[in-house]
């Protein structure tokens, strides 16, 4: 499937996962949203993620049920590459968390996990546009959020945010040398 019968695919599956009732608190998440759309685009075979979301299989079976009760999802079966910064990725953004929900625990781990992919962070997440990235980190990071007054692109400010706080000041994401975008992150915003 390609071009307009895979979008239509990933918007179908999207609608179907939101539709899946949920607990009332839950269902009120706006990280619900987010995730759907993660895993649709994980079941066309976006992003980078493996098919847990790197959470593991137990974590993410219960996001399932808790999330998307009824829901199956169909994945690619993939290894992330593991990353030597992904616990002090997942720190970052867990001292950043708005603590408005607890799914930002999950939220963390998975932009974690995502952060070893090889194109831009919202790819890598699945997402379907930069906005929705946009979006996860305003909810789940509002302090990050805040900070990236450059509108750098999230995965380049983010190790620059883990650089900084360990003092090193030349640190590009471990994908920027081989992007097709390396001219438009390193602007004017470095």
């Amino acid at each position: 499937m390609n071009g307009p019968d895979r979008r239509f695919g990933r918007e179908v599956l999207f609608a179907e996962l939101l539709l899946a009732p949920c607990d009332r608190k839950l269902a009120g998440d706006p990280n619900r949203y987010l995730l759907a759309s993660m895993l649709a685009g994980l079941s066309m075979g976006d992003g980078c993620l493996p098919a847990d979301l790197g959470l593991g299989e137990a974590v993410f079976r219960h996001l399932l049920d808790q999330y998307f009760p009824g829901q199956e999802i169909r994945a690619p079966l993939r290894q992330v590459e593991a990353i030597p910064e992904w616990s002090d990725i997942q720190k970052l953004l867990l001292d950043h968390r708005a603590r408005a929900y607890p799914s930002e625990l999950l939220i963390a781990n998975i932009v974690a996990t995502a952060c070893a992919g090889r194109d831009h962070l919202w790819q890598d997440l699945g997402l379907l546009e930069r906005s929705e990235l946009s979006n996860l980190m305003w909810t789940n990071f509002p302090e990050l959020a805040r900070a990236n007054t450059g509108d750098m692109k999230w995965k380049k400010f983010l190790y620059r945010q883990f650089c900084a706080s360990e003092g090193i000041y030349v640190c590009p994401a471990p994908s920027c040398g081989v992007c097709t975008d390396f001219a438009k992150c390193f602007g004017p915003e470095n």
